[in-house]
This record gives structure tokens, C-alpha cells and sequence, in this order.
């Protein structure tokens, strides 16, 4: 087994990558340093052996396309595992292995398994180098895809060995894709060893450990034990014309507009205010000195869901997408340019489908996978945060909860304390999407966005929420919103997009306690003129129709929420089951 240079004396990680280097049996152990050169020499390697397509280079310049297995385009939910002594410490939303018997499983499969291939030394920071915000992971990987996506998603190499000296303090991800074989696929969190095995798939969400991995799964676990939150949550600044910022952090399910709120080009009539994003999808908050929350997005570019990503929804992700990017699973035309469904005009006659076969207008099959994705650097981002990088992170002064509702749920909606606005995370419902393998359009719950995420018992963690108020003496203000709310011939009653600035001015308002609003059943919601309207073509009705409450439905909804808090038994905070029941009361 050949060792290139090995950048580092820790004696932890030396001895823990010759250990499972040892288990793998690679034929050789490369060093990533995270150099302009590294990539340059890995992607023309990842060419050569057809891993990488190169793109239109007039159209696309430095990007490339990836086709994964036809069986590994997903994140595999029930495949994923929180391994915790007890069962009761994953709680009923995970699946739970035993620890031991998860070792003993991948040990077997993990066995020999790099056999003829390269094992490579992945050195990374979740959060900016040097921030006490900051976790550093080690991930080994036979993956060259893997490691060229880690080094546009994390602060990856030289930099995250020199933050770790001569620490133990450190995330050990071990990821092979084996034979891809979905009999022979796990993704295994080991929330007590601070470890990550992952073993089958090369699909971003379950093979790239520092994103869902660490910076939730293994994250929200080390937040509960250390006093911080890793949440599923954009963060972005919202600068007025007098050049005051309010910065705002949000859940949304996956494809559930998150990207497009996080990047949101404000309309005409905002004129003078501009939205900047820090991050698109994780957001680790602590409590400051000043005793606002925090947040600093721990990843370093955009893993995000291609379809339906176009001018008019996401211009400046189409901007982060113009140069340097690995598109995964989608079509390309004849010149090699990417396309997608969603993609900004007609569809090509002729296309290269996301399996490399040929396509042709009309066909009943999607040229582009569902989920395909674009991995694409955050300094391609125009409207970039110039606080991205800050070692502190921002101070957050709305958080905000929305998920994919076609009823109930109104278009915003405030909460009266933090108690009520964890109980609305708590309880937050959205339909199901192609993110996740398994039925579209169903609806589940899905509380902050976390259910796929959370690495421990989902009780404990609502519990954990309901205490950081305790150590937060100015908390934001908590708010929840629904752009997917129908009318009854099924039509969406909000434009949604950029539109959805409108929605946000009244919460960063609200959030500041420059305007009123209508106190309903269930929340404050805004009174009627309060969102702006103007330079909009819309119906006044048909915003107050999006705002409203409709009693039969939320009574549906409380008494649907009575099972969903059912299941967690003994460890269930009464505090949110007692705000159900309140709830319901109003309505009886």
C-alpha cells in the first residue's frame, strides 16, 4: 500500500487512517491538500476514465457532467441509521441499528473493499477556517466525484489539518461506493463516536459525509451536548435602502423553494433593497455574547436540485451555475450544453437523457433525473453575503418555518412567543418531493425540516429547542409560511419567486416592531394593506384567501398533529401538546 505525502504529525489521524486503511486494503492512500493543481489533476483523471463528461466550454466553462447508477440517485432514508446505544436515543423518526452490530456489518462489507483503488484522504472544515463556530471531518473515500465535490462544498484540505494541530477533535467519515449495490448499502451515524460510515452509494446526500452527515445528523447531536442548534436552514441578509441588514435563517423541506428564497432577486417595486445569501441549506446558530443567536452556514457552495431551476425562478443560482460546476443526472443537448425540465424555454428536439440515452421531444419520460443536481461554489454567487465568511457568523433576528401546503397552512403566519413557534416547527407538514426516494405528494411531517436529519430522538431535540430559550435573552422572532397554498380549482394563490420578498419585508417588520398585524386563533397574521401589493397584478382577495383560517381545516390539522406527538411517549415536552390542545379548545 503506497502513502503519498501525508501533510500532517497528528498522531490521531495517522493512526486511525493506517487503521482503516489497513480494513479497506487500497492499493495506494493519497493526501488531499485542496491545491489548484489537485483539482486540476483529479478532474482530468475523473475525464480520462469517464466519471466526468466535460461541457460546452464556450457555454459552461470549467463544468462537467456526472451520470450516477440508475439505482443511486437519491438519498436513501431508510438505509440511513443512527446508531446510539438505545433505541430510545434515536427515537421512532430514525431508523436505530446497535452500534456494535453496525460495525460488525460494515466491517464485513468495508473488508477489502478498495481492492484496486485509491483511498483518498479528504481534510475539511464545516464553517469558516478558525471560527469557534467550526467542526473539522476527515472523510476517506474511493470516490474521485466525491472528493472534487467536497473541495466546492467544504473549506477542503491544507486549511482544516492546520485548524486540527495535534487534536483528537475531529469527525471520522469512512465512504466506499463498493459495488452500488442497493442489497449492500448503509449509511451509518455514530453520534457518540463523532464517526460516519457510509458504505454503497456515491449519490451526493449519502457520500459527500460533511453535508447531511455531519453538519446535521452528527451536528444536531453535538449541539445538544455542547449548547447550539445545526438546523436545516438558508440563512440570507435582507439590506434595506438605508443600508440596515436583517439577517433571517429558514426551514423548508427539500425542493420546497429553499435555493430560490435564499437567492431571491427582489422585484421592481423593491427597488434599493437587496437580499444576500449566506447560506442555502445548513445553518449552525449559538448564542452570542450579546444574547442574539448566531449563525454561520457551515458548507462553502450549492448542492442544489436542477428541475425547475431557470431565469425567472432562480436567477442568481443561475449565475452560481455558469462556470466551475458538476451538474449530476441531467440531459445534455448535442453541443453538450446541460438541460433540464423547468430549463428556460422549449425543449430540444433531440437530448442525451441523464442515463445517456437518446431522448426525443414528447417522450413520457423526464430527460433530466428528478433529483439531478448542481454542485456549484458559493463565490460564483453574485449576491454572496460579504459576512460568509465572518468567524462570528450574523446575528438572526427572524427564524422561519415553511413547507409545500395546497390548504390550512397561511400564506405567513407569526407566532405569539417561542414556545408557540417551536410547537409550529414542531409540527410543520409538507408533500413529499424526489429528494427523498419514495411516493411524491404525499404529506408527512417533517418538523423543522429535520425528520431525514435530526441524530437523535426527535422528542429531545423539540426539547432542546424549548431550553436554548432559556440561554437566549434576545430571541428572534419565529414565523411560518406556506407560497403553495391553492384556491379550489387548484391554481396557486401567491406568485411565489421574487414575489415572495413582499412576505418577507412584513416578517423583517414585524421582527423589528415597525408594523401591526391581525391576531387570529393560531397566530398573528399580517392585516389587510400590510403586504405591499403594488407594481402586482393580483387579486386583494386572492391574498386574503392565501391568509386566511379556515377552522374545519386547522381542526383536521390539530387532531392529524395528535398522533404524530403520540408517538414519542414519555419523552414528548408537554409544553407543545398542551399548545395543541389549547389550540383546539379555540375551536370547540
Amino acid at each position: 500500500m503506497r502513502h503519498t505525502t501525508t501533510l500532517t504529525s497528528n498522531k490521531h489521524l495517522l493512526g486511525w487512517v493506517e487503521e482503516m486503511a489497513s480494513m479497506c486494503q487500497p492499493d495506494q492512500v493519497v493526501w488531499c491538500d485542496g491545491s489548484a493543481e489537485e483539482k486540476k489533476s483529479l478532474t482530468d483523471y475523473a475525464v480520462s476514465k469517464g466519471i466526468l463528461i466535460p461541457l460546452n466550454e464556450e457555454k459552461h466553462p470549467g463544468s462537467y457532467l456526472h451520470r450516477s447508477s440508475p439505482n443511486d440517485v437519491a438519498r436513501v432514508e431508510h438505509l440511513t441509521f443512527i446508531c446510539t446505544p438505545t433505541k430510545e436515543e434515536a427515537g421512532p423518526t430514525n431508523n436505530w441499528m446497535a452500534p456494535a452490530d453496525a460495525y460488525a456489518k460494515l466491517k464485513g462489507w468495508f473488508q477489502g473493499s478498495m481492492k484496486g483503488r485509491t483511498m483518498y484522504v479528504v481534510p475539511y472544515c464545516m464553517g469558516p477556517l478558525g471560527s469557534k463556530h467550526s467542526k473539522v471531518g476527515i472523510e476517506l473515500t474511493d470516490s474521485v466525484y466525491v472528493v472534487l465535490n467536497m473541495g466546492i462544498m467544504t473549506r477542503m484540505g491544507k486549511g482544516a489539518l492546520d485548524m486540527l494541530g495535534a487534536t483528537n477533535d475531529f469527525n471520522r467519515g469512512l465512504h466506499c461506493t463498493g459495488e452500488l449495490n442497493p442489497e449492500r448499502r448503509h449509511i451509518c451515524h455514530f453520534p457518540q463516536d463523532n464517526t460516519i460510515w457510509s458504505f454503497g452509494s456515491g449519490y451526493g446526500g449519502n457520500a459527500l459525509l460533511g453535508k447531511k452527515c455531519l453538519a446535521l445528523r452528527i451536528g444536531s447531536f453535538l449541539g445538544k451536548s455542547e449548547g447550539w442548534m445545526a438546523e436545516h436552514m438558508l440563512i440570507l441578509g435582507v439590506e434595506d435602502p438605508d443600508g440596515n441588514t436583517t439577517y433571517v435563517a429558514a426551514a423548508f423541506p427539500s425542493a420546497c423553494g429553499k435555493t430560490n428564497f435564499a437567492m431571491m432577486v427582489p422585484p421592481r417595486r423593491f427597488d434599493g433593497w437587496r437580499v444576500y445569501t449566506v447560506g442555502d441549506d445548513i445553518a449552525w446558530l449559538r448564542v452570542g455574547d450579546d444574547g442574539r443567536l448566531w449563525a454561520v452556514n457551515p458548507e462553502n457552495g450549492y448542492f442544489g436540485v436542477a428541475p425547475g431551476t431557470n431565469w425567472k425562478s432562480n436567477p442568481n443560482a443561475m449565475k452560481c451555475i455558469s462556470r466551475d460546476t458538476i451538474f449530476t443526472n441531467v440531459a445534455v443537448t448535442k453541443d453538450l450544453q446541460v438541460w433540464w425540465e423547468g430549463l428556460d424555454g422549449e425543449a430540444p428536439e433531440e437530448l442525451t437523457d441523464w442515463q445517456g440515452r437518446p431522448w426525443k421531444k414528447g417522450s413520457a419520460e423526464k430527460a433530466a433525473h428528478p433529483n439531478s443536481r448542481f454542485t456549484a461554489p458559493a463565490t460564483n454567487n453574485p449576491m454572496l453575503s460579504p459576512r460568509v465568511n465572518d468567524a462570528r457568523g450574523v446575528p438572526i433576528s427572524a427564524v422561519i418555518f415553511g413547507g409545500r401546503r395546497s390548504n390550512t397552512i397561511p400564506l405567513v403566519m407569526q407566532s405569539w412567543n417561542w414556545a408557540h413557534g417551536v410547537y409550529l416547527g414542531a409540527t410543520l407538514a409538507s408533500e413529499t418531493t424526489a429528494a427523498a426516494t419514495g411516493a411524491q405528494g404525499v404529506v408527512r411531517r417533517d418538523p423543522m425540516a429535520m425528520l431525514p436529519f435530526c441524530g437523535y430522538n426527535m422528542a429531545d431535540y423539540w426539547s432542546h429547542w424549548l431550553k436554548m430559550q432559556k440561554h437566549v435573552p434576545y430571541p428572534p422572532k419565529l414565523f411560518m409560511v406556506n407560497w403553495f397554498r391553492k384556491d379550489k380549482d387548484g391554481k396557486f394563490l401567491w406568485p411565489g419567486y421574487g414575489e415572495n420578498m413582499r412576505v418577507l419585508k412584513w416578517i423583517v417588520d414585524r421582527a423589528h416592531g415597525k408594523v401591526g398585524a391581525q391576531e387570529t386563533l393560531f397566530g398573528w397574521v399580517p392585516k389587510q394593506g400590510h403586504i405591499d401589493l403594488s407594481g402586482l397584478s393580483i387579486d386583494p382577495t386572492r391574498v386574503d384567501e392565501a391568509t386566511a383560517i379556515v377552522e374545519a381545516e386547522w381542526k383536521t390539522e390539530l387532531e392529524a398533529q395528535k398522533a404524530h406527538f403520540e408517538q414519542f411517549g414519555e419523552r414528548m415536552p408537554k409544553t407543545l401538546e398542551l399548545i395543541r390542545q389549547t389550540l383546539l379548545s379555540r375551536i370547540n
